[in-house]
Formats: C-alpha cells, structure tokens, sequence
C-alpha cells in the first residue's frame, strides 16, 4: 500500500483487517520483525511551507532528508539536530525520510549541544489506528486531545499513529568551523577530556572519542566548535590552552574534511564493513568509558563513543546479548539478524509504570493493534 495522501491514507488504515507495517524509506528496519502489509508513506512527499524568515518548514512525511537538506542548504539554513544516515549501517537502500527520522527521533552528534529532534519539531499531522486525521501545534496551536502529540510522536515509531505531515524549527548554517584533535588517549581519559570541553564557555557542537581499534591509529578525540569565523579562531585557541594537559592538541580548519570527519562520526561509519551485532546505549558520559570496560568483557570487538561518552556504540558478537547487568541507562539492538532481534529486547524494557502508560497511549491511539505491533517489545 502506497497512499499518495493523507485522506487516502485515513482511508487504507480505517478499511485494514489485519496488522500494517509501517515504512518510510524503509533504511531504518530496528526494532523487532513486525508481520503486516507493508505501508509506504514513500509517496505522500513534497514541501508544504518553507518560511526562511521565520526559520520554519513543514513537509510531508514521505519527504526524502536529502532533499530537505538540499531545499535548506540553499537559503544557508539546516536541520539542527544533525539526522543519522542508517544505510551504510544497517546495509539498507532507499532514501531516509523526514517521517522515519521524527518516528524515531534520529539525533546526530550535535545533539549534545544543540538538543534533538523532538526539540525542533513544531507540529505533527497523523494519522492514528481507526484512521482518524490528528494534528498537534505548529499552525494548530489548540491541543484538542489533552496530550502533547508532538512530543508524543517523536520516538514512538509508528506505534500510535502514521505521520503525514511535519513542522520544523530550523537555524542557520554557521560559516565556520574547527575541531580540535587529541591523539593517543584511553577511554577513560578522553572521557574526562570531552568533559572538559563541553563544561567550558567555548560552545562545543561535538564530541567523540574514536578508540584504536577503529581508527587502526592511534585513538582520537575529536571536539568541534561552529560560528562565526572570529569566534571559532578565538574559542578553537582559547580550548586548546584547556586541554593542553592532555596532550597535542592539533586543530582541523579544512571545511571539507570536518564535514566528512562528523558523517563519519554521526552515521558510525568505522562498523559498516565489520560483521556483527551493532548496539547503542545512552548513558550519562561520565559512566561511558567504565560501560566501554563492562562492554569489552563482554566480547565488544569495538566501540564509538560520541556526546562526550553519553552515547556509546558497540559492535558486539553476533547473537549475544550485550545489555550489561545494572546497567544506569538505555541498551538500543541497532543491527541484528530477525532471529536476534525476535529473541531479545530491542529496547531497553520499560519500567512498570512507564509500561502501564505507554500501553494506556497504545490503547488510546491504536485501540485495534495493528500500528507496528510487537515492534518495540
């Protein structure tokens, strides 16, 4: 099924007798395997509203992000949030969609700085299991249903609705940048380092630690600072005399090659050609280096830390399950074969009350179960 709009859409769900999967541009197959009709949203595609004054856009769910990218790119305006490119990954084809990347509020390395998805989203239009049209901010500031739906729907990944339509805050594109390079720390010295960084005044848009063992050098940690070009010259010097007692701080001016260093970093591009279970865990960053440790005993071949340690990438074995015992935050299975990924959780189990919500929404939104059932556990 591939409605070409929204009452079409309304029309396909209302008229289902049986469970929907629902795909965007089909790049982001995470979660537990869901057996419906498959319904594309690839379809219902094309700007709406851009306002480069007011630094809004609202696009159709099925909108490709590079055209979006491209659309913003020429008025020197951007996505905030830094949108991750699953394919290389995940191994998928197609082209990622602004719906997919709401549904699973996909946020890159500026979000340590700059916030998420969920936080530039202004408004949503979905549509929700008995096929009723819903829309929530943006042009429509009346909540008429008692929730925050944009909320809501960021991250609910088609669970309680199918987006249509979406509304962004958008800034724009800074002139300048820099990113300062230290070479040769361990896990938990880089740690400390990117704390440092992201704790002073100089307004660090990223920061990553690369371990050898991706690199094939030396380790690397990598801080970035944007803006204005006399800004970025005086905060790049001014954050290297913090860092000195780290070791040589080595500096990156080439706009190019910081654009190609960041993609690395934001699509985790050092796992794409290694076999394994790829996971994902959101911790505070000061515990990210001894997570890297537990992770290791546990038979990690690599890692990517990224947020200052918040968010800490793992490419496990195959099958095994690598959810630490007490672990203090969140464990995501991004990549995993069907039989992996039916036997595990995917995400990381939900508290009772949290579940006892979560199912109340469902219920709510999707009395009859068949948005993207069993996808989140």
């Amino acid at each position: 099924m591939e409605p070409v709009s929204e009452s079409e859409l309304s029309k396909m769900i209302a008229g289902a007798d049986g469970p929907l999967q629902i795909i965007g541009g089909g790049t982001r197959p995470v979660g537990r395997p869901v057996d419906g009709a498959a319904l594309s949203l690839a379809k219902l595609s094309g700007v709406v509203e851009y306002e480069p004054g007011a630094l809004t856009l609202v696009v159709k769910a099925g909108t490709p992000v590079a055209e979006i990218e491209r659309l913003l790119a020429a008025e020197g305006q951007r996505l905030p949030f830094e949108p991750m490119d699953h394919r290389g990954l995940l191994g998928t084809k197609g082209a990622p969609t602004i719906g997919g990347v709401v549904a699973a509020n996909v946020s890159g390395p500026r979000r340590v700085q700059a916030g998420a998805c969920r936080d530039y989203l202004l408004g949503v239009k979905f549509v929700d299991g008995t096929g009723r049209i819903l829309k929530n901010g943006g042009r429509v500031m009346k909540n008429v249903t008692g929730y925050d739906l944009v909320k809501l729907m960021a991250g609910s990944r088609g669970t309680l609705g199918v987006l249509s339509e979406v509304s962004f805050k958008v800034l724009p594109e800074p002139p300048a940048a820099a990113v300062l390079r230290l070479g040769g720390l361990d896990e938990a010295r880089a740690g400390e380092a990117m704390c440092a960084a992201l704790r002073s005044p100089f307004e660090v848009t990223g920061a990553a630690h690369l371990p050898a063992d991706i690199t094939g050098e030396n380790a690397a940690t990598l801080l970035r600072i944007e803006g204005f070009e006399a800004s970025v010259s005086y905060r790049a010097e001014r954050l290297g005399d913090l860092l000195d007692g780290f070791g040589k701080v080595e500096v990156e001016r080439d706009e190019a090659q910081i654009a190609q260093t960041w993609s690395a970093v934001r699509d985790v591009k050092a796992f794409h050609d290694h076999a394994g279970d790829v996971w994902r865990y959101s911790v505070r960053p000061t515990a990210g280096p001894a997570l890297g440790a537990s992770l290791r005993a546990m038979g990690a071949q690599a890692l990517q830390y990224d947020w200052s340690g918040g968010l800490v990438w793992a490419l496990g074995p195959e099958g095994a399950d690598m959810r630490p015992e007490g672990l203090d935050g969140h464990a995501t299975l991004i990549r995993a074969g069907k039989e992996t990924r039916a036997r595990l959780p995917v995400f990381q189990p939900e508290a009772a009350p949290i579940q006892k919500i979560s199912q109340a929404l469902r219920d709510r939104f999707d009395p009859r179960g068949i948005l993207n059932p069993g996808l989140m556990g």
